[in-house]
């Protein structure tokens, strides 16, 4: 079996300078998966998610969003957020960098690439996938469903997963019809899972002590929607085994 060998280092996106994790088997990755955390930025959960995914046999780097580390200061967050929100084709290109830097880390070709993120993430994914970005599979975790640039008929190449909670009050029935019938309107081939009465930040498991009423940890959401993306990862990947487990 392989080891886990895990690197800390800095990237760029023009004169921002961005952080990154990755965890990775010593040899024969299945593929190479990016993760896009919280807008609270590249925390302790993303890592262990990293080296979780390491220990299944991906290459898993986590990408930050803004250059600032993990963030404790809400308020703070929400400004960067917006501020990066406020220009849609830089937005992507701030992890199209995160991209390149996951494949040239990873050593694996573009078609053996997927994009997980969580919240802010979910959303950073799903512009990836509306930007065409020839990676496999994008997964959206309690994600933002709205976007500024609606996909193009025919330019998704990617898969999409969203898991999604019912409950969740930043994601309103509006805003998930609008998704779906983008998605229609693309040709993308798109699984949406929905978990009724889960709010939003469901696969955080600290969420529960926070005071934002609309964020809340739920067990049963969390395991269902890794089980959803391990039978993608499964069935994008194909292979399941790497030649040291025959």
């Amino acid at each position: 079996m392989s080891s886990i060998e895990v690197q800390q280092f800095t990237y760029r996106h023009g004169d921002i300078e961005l952080a990154g994790y990755m965890a990775q088997p010593s040899r024969y990755p299945r593929a190479g998966i990016l993760i896009v955390p919280t807008i609270a930025g590249p925390t302790k959960l993303m890592f262990d998610r990293a080296r979780w995914l390491a220990s299944l046999g991906y290459s898993a780097m986590v990408c930050d969003l803004f250059g600032k580390g993990a963030l404790e200061d809400i308020r703070e967050a929400r400004q960067l957020a917006e501020a990066l929100r406020s220009d849609a084709e830089y937005y992507r290109e701030r992890f199209r960098c995160a991209l390149a830097e996951l494949r040239t880390r990873s050593k694996l070709a573009n078609s053996r690439i997927a994009a997980i993120g969580y919240c802010m993430g979910g959303e950073v994914v799903l512009e990836m996938a509306r930007g065409g970005e020839d990676i496999a599979l994008v997964v959206s975790f309690h994600g933002l469903l709205a976007t500024p640039l609606p996909a193009k008929r025919g330019v998704i190449k990617s898969r999409i997963l969203v898991c999604h909670g019912r409950a969740d009050p930043f994601v309103p029935p509006k805003q998930m019809r609008a998704f779906l019938e983008e998605m229609d309107f693309a040709g993308a081939d798109c699984h949406v899972h929905i978990y009724s009465g889960v709010l939003h930040g469901f696969t955080d498991i600290s969420s529960g002590s926070t005071a934002v009423e609309a964020v809340r940890y739920d067990s049963s959401a969390d395991r269902q929607s890794k089980a959803a993306m391990l039978s993608m990862f499964d069935e994008v990947f194909e292979n399941k085994k790497t030649p040291d487990q025959y």
